[in-house]
């Protein structure tokens, strides 16, 4: 972030009497251009909307309403269900669900059954389903392939998702989901996340690992991917199948057997995106934090800024500090719970209510820490976007 575009979110607030913080700000330019961007990188492959990258309905509507863009990956039923009621369509819940009050209510209602799919993996999570909802008309089901990279049978690279890795074992279960009825096996997943969470961009050895384990992953889970799309459709034709997230577009659409891809943090442009090589999408949201107190003449503290990334703990997960520049955590402190201290040569120009403003290391988590978010376009405030926590929502 410039002096100039910092100058201007804070004018932007001034001027709308938004001086309460902490304050999240979603610049609506740099939010539409990224949407540009995932479309090009996606072709003429549909986007599914990832909604835990986002956690802000409005967003999720605006983002919808593009060309390219078809159906939400959702994170719960629940939330699923809420969204179905603000008439959001083709909902796919990305992993297996146990909650009792969300299952009734998909099992009783034919808008919820004719517009959720709920991943499985396993017939124990059907065996739930229909111990919560007996004699439950037909619900729709997607079937998760295990997506991660075994360069040895003891080493995996990738998230630990299914534990169906064989594309026999997935057309196995589909066979199970037929013969058991009550179930409509509608598509298939798979989240290469080796490829699409790992930055592979700089000249060191850590990425040309990355990028030649991408190459390598990439390849294998290709093959792999489109024996299983091959044997599941003989068993029942599969509407779609999805794969990826931002960081590996480029991958899953050259795959024959993919229908769609899924998308969501490319839109915000969350820190941990400044590290890849094949895009580079625009930084749009930041976080403001007032500085309340000065312990030193080069250190300026914010209330507040401890908002950790989920994942393996590190400086990676640190929010990025955005404005001013030549600013830097404490080693002892870091971002703190209630008070964040930095130090540096630009600490000295900062006055007891400033705004610092930093970037979130992922999408859509700091929505679990606000209410709302400004909306930026064209110098001033144009909206007020609830977030799913400003509308009483908290889903995980």
């Amino acid at each position: 972030m410039k002096n100039a575009q910092a100058k201007r979110y804070n004018q932007a607030l001034e001027k709308a009497g938004m001086r309460e913080r902490p304050v999240g700000l979603l610049d609506l330019e740099a939010f539409d251009r990224n949407a540009i961007a995932l479309r090009e990188r996606a072709g003429n492959i549909p986007i599914r909307v990832a909604s835990k990258s986002l956690r802000v309905r409005w967003a999720l509507e605006r983002v919808l309403a593009q060309p390219g863009f078809s159906g939400v990956l959702c994170f719960t039923l629940a939330e699923a269900l809420w969204l179905a009621s603000h008439g959001l369509k083709d909902l796919v819940v990305a992993y297996p669900q146990t909650d009792p009050g969300a299952i009734s209510r998909w099992a009783s209602s034919e808008q919820a059954r004719d517009q959720i799919t709920v991943m499985i993996d396993d017939v124990a999570q059907l065996d739930l389903i229909d111990k919560v909802a007996p004699g439950h008309l037909e619900l729709k089901v997607a079937l998760e392939l295990d997506a991660a990279y075994y360069p040895s049978p003891s080493l995996r690279l990738g998230a630990a998702r299914s534990p169906l890795h064989d594309p026999e074992d997935v057309a196995e279960l589909a066979r199970l989901v037929l013969r058991r009825g009550g179930f409509k096996v509608e598509g298939l997943m798979g989240y290469e996340s080796q490829i699409a969470s790992v930055p592979d961009g700089g000249f060191g050895l850590k990425a040309l690992l990355a990028r030649t384990m991408r190459k390598r992953s990439a390849a294998e889970l290709a093959e792999r991917r489109n024996e299983t799309v091959q044997l599941v459709n003989a068993v029942a034709p599969l509407r779609f199948v999805n794969a990826g997230g931002t960081g590996s577009i480029e991958t899953s659409v050259q795959e024959s057997g993919v229908s769609e891809v899924s998308a969501g943090s490319g839109l915000f442009a969350p820190a941990l995106f400044d590290a890849y090589k094949s895009f580079r999408p625009t930084p749009a949201l930041f976080l403001g934090f007032s500085v309340v107190r000065r312990p030193e003449p080069d250190i300026v503290t914010i209330l507040g800024g401890g908002w950790i990334a989920s994942g393996p703990s590190g400086k990676s997960r640190l929010p990025q500090i955005a404005w001013p520049k030549r600013l830097k955590y404490l080693p002892l402190e870091a971002a703190g719970e209630v008070q964040t201290p930095l130090r540096g040569a630009t600490a000295s120009k900062l006055k007891i209510g400033d705004t610092v403003w930093l970037r979130h290391a992922k999408a859509g988590e700091p929505a679990e820490r606000l209410n709302r978010l400004a909306v930026y376009s064209n110098g001033q405030i144009v909206e007020d976007w609830p977030t799913y926590r400003g509308e009483g929502k908290a889903f995980l």
